[in-house]
Formats: structure tokens, C-alpha cells, sequence
């Protein structure tokens, strides 16, 4: 966790060097500004949940926009912490039927 950019894209690039095969992640503001974030993503091959606390598209109408929901395998949107439970739940099932 960072609010720094350039400390989360770092965090991608080592996941990747480290044999990581998914992450979580809640870019949060970086959602509707970040190519570098989004480019990191994409380069690594990361596959990953995108995870909002607060359901976005009920917000302002430029926080509806995601440079990551395209390449996230999926996105858990407006249901608080537990959000981050649900992926980590979907994904360990993914990982137990590979």
C-alpha cells in the first residue's frame, strides 16, 4: 500500500520479479489518472482484481472512467473492505483450479 505512484509501480515491477501470478489492487484516485500505473500492469502481465471501497459510479462523473478495468480479470466496486475479501476468496479458488 503506497500513496505514492511511483512506489506502486515499483510494488508491480517487483511482484513480477518475485514469480507473483495475481495481485489485488485499489489504485484508488490513480483509477481515472494513471498510464504509468496502468502501463506497469499491462507490462508485467500481472493478472489482477481492481478493488473500490466505495462504488465509484456512484460518485463524480469523472471517477467513472478506469485505466485498469479493461485488463483487470474482474472489479469489486462500492462494498467496502470486504471487497478486498471477495478477491482474495475468488482468486484462491482460481489458484486451487489450476
Amino acid at each position: 500500500q503506497s500513496n505514492h505512484e511511483g512506489a506502486l509501480i515499483e510494488r508491480v515491477h517487483a511482484a513480477q520479479q518475485q514469480g507473483v501470478s495475481y495481485l489485488i489492487i485499489n489504485p484508488a484516485a490513480y483509477t481515472h489518472t494513471s498510464v504509468a500505473l496502468r502501463d506497469a500492469l499491462a507490462g508485467t502481465g500481472i493478472s489482477f482484481v481492481e478493488v473500490h471501497l466505495s462504488n465509484v459510479h456512484a460518485r463524480e462523473p469523472f471517477r467513472h472512467h478506469s485505466y485498469f478495468s479493461d485488463l483487470a480479470i474482474g472489479v469489486i466496486s462500492g462494498l467496502g473492505s470486504e471487497g478486498y475479501l471477495l478477491a482474495l476468496e475468488y482468486l484462491l479458488r482460481r489458484i486451487r483450479a489450476e
